[in-house]
């Protein structure tokens, strides 16, 4: 699983919107969307910033992604 797909499993889970995902990082819910279809990489601090806001960590997502793949 990439980190796009990732991404947007835990904001469902979490029961968030994209536009509630981007409003709460400050971000733009175009490039939340493009984040989640895998046409835009966040840099590492973006990244840090959304999955902070999800309540999870960048090692935790990344075991996330490690276990699924």
């Amino acid at each position: 699983m990439d980190i796009a797909i990732a991404i947007a499993r835990l904001r469902r889970e979490k029961g968030l919107t994209q536009a509630e995902l981007a409003k709460v990082t400050g971000l733009s819910s175009g490039y939340i969307a493009a984040i989640e279809q895998g046409r835009r990489v966040p840099r590492q601090k973006t990244l840090a910033i959304i999955v902070e806001k999800l309540g999870a960590d960048i090692d935790g997502l990344q075991r996330r992604q490690s276990s699924n793949d």
